[in-house]
């Protein structure tokens, strides 16, 4: 087939014009935007080009097979990024959408640079199973090729629709994940194929919805209410990233922290009062650099990226506005992840200790609270960024294993004034120890006087100062110079040695 210029610029009309009118104005419905749409709001303007436009083009219905691959820039750095295009065939997967998507990541990761996937698709097109699904460069490479490339390059997913069945990996598989409110949903099986393998009732909302997926199984990170909110989360998230594992984040001009932030007004006196970390943490970093990964999942546990002084930190943080920070099963998982993250890319470690330790009791037990708590530490430990530790508060127990105490070789292990390290607290600490001699004392405040007593005894073993005289702790630091003592510390530990041990890797505690 010869084409003249009118014929190729006819051909290239229909490939990028996407499904029928009838699917566009249903998406428009739903507030969804068209993939061609979110990928120019995504990039700098005029900086997309494209592969694969005319994949299937002799096919009827097909235009460039449902997705659009191709490279960009975002701030001006490279990118590649597929976007799949629901108004064909609900965005579903053939033999030639699955070899673009293939290609593509390929490509980010033989140029180092990273991996963008703006995801709305139904899955598989059964009607092509043999085509696309068992063989060499089938749906499963896709995903063979995500992993390859996590800890290499940044991959990100902003979900705007359905991502079914062994398209929901694609993902699972991205480092963080952004879901648009009341369209976006992530499921192995339909809400009718579960009433038929199940009989269990269910709808796609309620069983794989945004809200589901960012607050209880954590496997989003970020629900937005809006696409562009969406595409705002992956361009914030590669802001903090270098391109790949080879670079260090990038830097920004410096920033002071709040003017009206008072840390010790923070922290109250008494342990058993609840305070909000994520105040804290936005007192102590750059004004407005805070940028908070899973907000909604295993809140007694805040993380995220932010700067100190223009240089990306990641901070992991206990919060006991929920659960009393304790660490559960979740919350172990959450922290695993984001240090393994943070040390793929270079990013530091800031670890911000109010941790009473891990949850006790049969429910955790059965959930396998030891396995996932020794999930945690395995990552902190094989963690070779600079890590610097600061006991706000407390850090008792395997808690202080967990944020990376001093055993877990922290570039420093900085303590508050109000800080307290021991395997219990004191009120736990005496009442284990003296139970019975305690219900033995008849009078009541003769009872209360020997609490006090062993209390004040107890707390005098842990004082701060004494395992400060110990080089348990490096320093102990005013919270007017946290900032600056930390911006100091984490200069120094950036040429640090990142050999960790002899192996290929270790056998992780899953």
């Amino acid at each position: 087939m010869t084409l003249d210029g009118e014929a190729l610029e006819q051909l290239r009309k229909r490939a990028r014009s996407g499904g029928a009118d009838k699917y566009h104005a249903a998406n428009a419905a739903k507030g969804k935007l068209f993939a061609r749409e979110r990928v120019a709001l995504l990039v700098d303007e005029g900086s997309f080009v494209e592969d694969g436009l005319y994949a299937n083009a002799l096919a009827e219905g097909l235009p460039a097979d449902g997705v659009v691959t191709g490279t960009a820039t975002i701030d001006g750095r490279q990118v590649c990024l597929m976007a799949n295009d629901s108004t064909v065939k609900a965005g579903s997967w053939g033999a030639r959408t699955v070899e673009k998507i293939i290609r593509i990541i390929e490509r980010a990761y033989g140029a180092g640079v990273p991996m963008v996937y703006l995801v709305d698709s139904a899955g598989a097109r059964i009607t092509d199973q043999v085509d696309l699904f068992p063989g060499r460069r089938g749906a499963g490479k896709i995903f063979w090729n995500q992993v390859r490339a996590s800890g290499s390059i940044p991959q990100v997913c902003a979900l705007f629709g359905p991502s079914a069945a062994g398209g929901a990996y694609i993902p699972a598989f991205c480092d963080v994940v952004a879901l648009v409110d009341g369209n976006a949903s992530m499921y192995l099986g339909s809400d009718r194929m579960v009433e038929m393998v199940t009989g269990e009732k269910t709808t796609l909302e309620a069983m794989g919805g945004a809200k589901v997926h960012t607050a209880e199984s954590g496997v989003g990170h970020f629900l937005c209410k809006t696409e562009a909110d969406a595409l705002d989360v992956v361009k914030t998230y590669l802001s903090y990233l270098p391109a790949n594992w080879t670079q260090q984040p990038p830097a920004a001009p410096a920033v002071a922290a709040p003017a009206k932030a008072d840390l010790a007004a923070l922290v109250p006196a008494s342990e058993r009062q609840a305070f909000d970390m994520r105040r804290y943490v936005k007192g102590l970093l750059d004004e407005g650099s805070f940028f908070e990964i899973q907000a909604l999942w295993a809140k007694e546990l805040t993380i995220g990226f932010g700067r100190l002084d223009g240089q990306v930190v990641g901070v992991i943080g206990n919060n006991s506005m929920f659960k009393g920070g304790v660490l559960f099963v979740d919350s172990a998982d959450k922290a695993t992840r984001f240090v393994q993250l943070c040390d793929a890319f270079n990013v530091p470690l800031l670890f911000l200790s109010d941790v009473p330790g891990f949850m006790v009791g049969s429910a955790v037990e059965k959930q396998g609270i030891i396995r996932h708590g020794a999930k945690m530490i395995t990552a902190i430990s094989e963690a070779t960024v600079p890590k610097i530790c600061v006991v706000v508060r407390k850090a008792y127990g395997a808690g202080l294993y967990a944020m990376a105490g001093p055993g877990f070789e922290p570039d420093a292990t900085i303590a508050l004034p109000t800080a307290k390290i021991a395997v219990m607290g004191a009120e736990a600490a005496v009442n284990a120890v003296y139970a019975n001699k305690i219900a033995a004392i008849p009078d009541e405040d003769e009872r209360a006087a020997f609490v006090a007593a062993k209390r004040a005894e107890y707390e005098q073993d842990i004082d701060v100062v004494r395992l400060a005289s110990e080089l348990v702790v490096d320093a102990i630091v005013e919270p007017h110079d946290l900032r600056t003592e930390l911006v100091r510390r984490f200069a120094a530990a950036r040429t640090k040695d990142r050999h960790f041990s002899r192996r290929r890797h270790g056998v992780t505690p899953v």
